[in-house]
């Protein structure tokens, strides 16, 4: 059974560590229905929300980036599957894919976020989650909801970190400024 995390919240993925090999992070979402007479004429509106990781050293420098403009890391553990730009459908909405065993040996963190690439707020957000898949098993190990609205364009939702051999995750769902990926990078410094 997955753990669903609240904010500021940290699990020891230990139990799972020794086996845990690759994982995935997954992104859904939907647009806020819209309210009014004309509702049902106009329907929701596409929200194009972007799915990012930046990888980070024991001294808390960027290593690395991954998003829908740069789609692999350098050394090929990270592979992003797709810009999703409407959040249309069930399930995950855009995938990043982490092969724990090939990633750098320098990586010490990894920070989850999403960013608003067109601008669009998160008070035009609904139904927004990130969870942490182990992919060998496709057992969910944890799952994050994000209930805040508010006129931010991004949010920085996890962080992935080793300690030793073992990784630790912690729900943040704290609201950034930015709408491309590298501009949340201060966001993402303050969760390390």
């Amino acid at each position: 059974m997955a753990i669903s995390l609240s904010k500021g919240q940290t699990i020891s993925l230990k139990k799972e560590s020794a086996g845990l090999k690759r994982v995935h992070m997954g992104l859904g979402w939907d647009p806020v229905a819209p309210k009014g007479f004309f509702a049902k004429l106009t329907g929701p509106k596409d929200i194009d929300l972007d799915a990012s990781v930046i990888t980070f050293d024991a001294s808390k420098q960027p290593t690395g980036i991954v998003f829908f403009g740069q789609l692999q890391s350098a050394d090929g553990s990270i592979l992003h599957t797709g810009d999703n730009l409407t959040g249309e459908g069930d399930g995950d909405d855009e995938v990043i894919k982490i092969d724990l065993d090939r990633l750098d040996s320098n990586v010490e963190t990894l920070v989850f976020f999403v960013n608003s690439y067109r601008g669009q707020t998160f008070n035009e957000v609904d139904n927004a989650f990130c969870r942490i898949m182990d992919d060998d098993t496709q057992k969910e190990l944890c799952r994050f909801t994000l209930t805040d609205q508010g006129a931010h364009t991004g949010v920085v939702m996890a962080v992935l970190s080793r300690s030793g051999g073992d990784w630790q995750l912690k729900a943040v769902g704290a609201p950034g400024v930015g709408r491309k990926a590298d501009e949340l990078v201060p966001d993402a410094l303050q969760h390390i």
